[in-house]
């Protein structure tokens, strides 16, 4: 599905930054179903990073670590122990547990790379907003009939008013999709359950080091 990127001297660097493009997904994620509003651009940069398919490197999935700067924020944050991301914590636990059964379905994640490609390439003639909007619904639409297959599948929690609402739900999906990619992403450059465990400190002092100033 997602072309490997290197790891090298910046290994803990770009697991730093792939962990902060899952925490940047899933708090745009409880923002979304409790507020009814987001980080327009936060959100801009998680649809992009999804349709990254074909990028050399970590940081270039996301289109620099200033575009991620709410992950950073909110990855320190957890690391740190800070029970308001709890739940922000707990969609990217969710995240990290359906990557392990995703990875084992080839069929499913081949599917998904052809039809990222043809979506990415939707709404050219559209003014960015529309073309995003546009997007996310293709790609939502998609995540229903892929990963929301794969059991048990992520609920997500919030106000049904913002719940009900068509464009919400397409981007709530599609954030939980580009948490997925970053969740792989984690995993092709080493990650897993014990180097987060073991490594926290590491990767906390690396996410501080990758703080916009």
């Amino acid at each position: 599905m997602y072309q490997r990127t290197a790891g090298g001297r910046g290994l803990m660097k770009n697991r730093a930054l792939a962990l902060a493009g899952l925490f940047q997904a899933t708090e745009l994620v409880r923002q979304a179903a409790n507020h009814g509003t987001w980080s327009g651009y936060g959100a801009e940069a998680c649809l992009n990073s999804l349709l990254a398919i074909e990028a050399d490197s970590t940081e270039a999935v996301y289109g620099g670590a200033h575009n991620l700067r709410l992950g950073i924020e909110t990855l320190i944050a957890v690391l740190g122990g800070d029970r308001r991301y709890i739940e922000s914590l707990g969609y990217a636990i969710s995240i990290m547990q359906l990557e392990t059964r995703f990875r084992r379905d080839r069929t499913m994640q081949d599917l998904i790379g052809k039809r990222l490609q043809v979506i990415a390439g939707l709404g050219e003639d559209l003014e960015d907003y529309e073309k995003y909007d546009l997007q996310a619904q293709e790609i939502a639409s998609l995540y229903c009939k892929t990963v929301s297959t794969i059991k048990p599948r992520i609920v997500v929690h919030g106000k049904p008013q913002y719940l009900q609402v068509p464009r919400t739900v397409n981007w709530i999906r599609t954030l939980l999709f580009s948490g997925l990619r970053s969740a792989v992403l984690w995993r092709q450059l080493g990650g897993g359950r014990f180097s987060l465990m073991f490594g926290r400190r590491k990767i906390l002092r690396q996410a501080e080091a990758l703080l916009p100033g």
